[in-house]
């Protein structure tokens, strides 16, 4: 059967051809299309058809200030874009006249701005845009009342032995291929000076909280509009880390900041024009340049790319002309909303004391050692008693430094340790040659820069 193409209306057309017996009730469903070229000349796309708004969820109120949907471009069609089809359904006034040769570097276009007027404004939240983040500045530290600096109490580290220093040794040599065993094995030892280095570090656990406008497709999720109170200020919005002393980032809506809003960049349709065809749902075919020709051994002979017919279906939006916009995802409707970033950090500082003139304090921070005080509050004390004033001035300049390093942020809780890590150097003579080695940690890692017999070649010594 072939249809007849009018210019008239789509209730026209049903009206005629339904009474010819020839249609149920959708003209364009009901009719088998020809095969003729298309579109036929003189004859426009197909007919409007209506955008159709999402349907209201139960119980939801609606928003102040939404009106209905923004009214559509004239000429587009329906939201549906599922299938190939022979003629398109674009039919915007930005369709050119002839079909476009296949760009194989096209790429979809970036999605739009939202327009400033999109988003509501708050109290609390004046300063929070789209796409630039606002960082709150967190309420002030109150001091718990009448808070008194806990007793601080050292336990005693402790020191190795000759055996376990040159057992140290054979152990180190035995771990790097490229050492000479030998004087491992034969060294004298000549003195072991013990000594213990100590580790203090203060860990600081913050949380820090940013805000910023964020869109989604609207689905028909719940909705947390304005209508059902003001929106908490950033800081009052409840948010637990899930361990101390992690870090962790967790997002958050802010309550009663939703609404509904058109998509700005589809114009509250759920279409785009395909960037590839331009709108015409097919492309001139590059082979026969849209003649449907090409030339054969003695004559012109029908195209096989194209099969003679001059072009070929937009595989991106398979013939329809237009693809889903990327903003809304076909659902022409957006929900906007203000989102909470809280993140939590751990910040550690360590300071060391170690009084050999060779050992590098970096040994000392990963080395096993003996924990002789810990402390865990929301403000720690500096450690003021212990014996070492040098672990009493470290302790007291990290605990000030962290009380203003990071003003943005709200300490929720400190923590400091001093361990004591076991030093001992060794002097030793091997043949002709003194030297001197440590030995640190109570799993006795050896730090030896003047060992004899070291070799960067790939060779064994032994």
């Amino acid at each position: 059967m072939r249809a007849e193409y009018r210019s008239h209306s789509s209730s026209s057309c049903n009206v005629e051809l339904r009474s010819k017996g020839q249609i149920h009730d959708n003209c364009w469903t009901a009719v088998t299309m020809s095969q003729a070229p298309y579109p036929p000349t003189g004859y426009a796309y197909g007919p409007l058809q209506g955008y159709q708004p999402a349907q209201p969820q139960i119980g939801f109120v609606p928003q102040p200030r939404y009106g209905p949907p923004a009214p559509q471009l004239p000429g587009h069609g329906s939201l549906a874009i599922t299938g190939r089809v022979d003629r398109p359904t674009y039919s915007g006034s930005d369709v050119p006249p002839q079909d476009v040769f296949d760009n194989q570097f096209g790429k979809p276009p970036a999605p739009s701005a939202p327009p400033p007027d999109m988003f509501a404004h708050y109290s609390g939240y004046e300063q929070t845009q789209f796409g630039s983040s606002y960082v709150p500045p967190p309420p002030p530290y109150v001091p718990p009342p009448s808070s008194q600096m806990p007793e601080q109490h050292f336990q005693q580290a402790t020191a190795i032995t000759d055996d376990q220093a040159q057992d140290a040794m054979i152990q180190f040599v035995s771990e790097n291929c490229c050492y000479g065993t030998a004087p491992a094995r034969e060294m004298v030892i000549k003195d072991v000076i013990p000594s213990s280095a100590y580790h203090y570090s203060l860990e600081s656990f913050c949380e820090s909280r940013k805000t910023e406008w964020k869109f989604e497709p609207y689905r028909g999720q719940p909705i947390d509009s304005p209508v059902n109170g003001p929106a908490p200020p950033p800081w009052r919005i409840p948010a637990n880390p899930p361990q101390l002393f992690k870090d962790h980032t967790v997002n958050i809506e802010v309550p009663h900041t939703a609404n509904i809003k058109p998509c700005h960049d589809c114009m509250a349709v759920g279409y785009k024009r395909c960037y590839k065809c331009c709108g015409r749902g097919r492309l001139r075919c590059s082979t026969c340049q849209g003649s449907g020709l090409v030339e054969g051994t003695e004559q012109r002979e029908q195209c096989t790319n194209c099969m003679g017919r001059g072009w070929k279906t937009c595989e991106v939006c398979n013939g329809h002309g237009r693809i889903k916009c990327g903003t809304c995802l076909g659902q022409a409707q957006l929900k906007t909303f203000i989102e909470l970033t809280v993140k939590w950090e751990n910040h550690v500082s360590n300071h060391v004391v170690e009084r050999t003139d060779r050992l590098p304090s970096d040994l000392i921070v990963n080395s096993q050692g003996t924990e002789i005080f810990r402390q865990e509050l929301p403000r720690v004390w500096p450690i003021t008693s212990f014996f070492d004033q040098q672990v009493n001035v470290g302790s007291k300049r990290l605990v000030d430094e962290h009380s203003n390093k990071w003003p943005a942020t709200s300490i929720l809780m400190q923590r400091q340790q001093l361990r004591a890590v076991p030093v001992s150097e060794v002097a030793y003579q091997w043949k002709e040659q003194s030297s001197r080695f440590w030995v640190y940690g109570h799993d006795h890692k050896v730090y030896s820069p003047d060992y004899p017999q070291q070799c960067c070649c790939g060779c064994s010594i032994l």
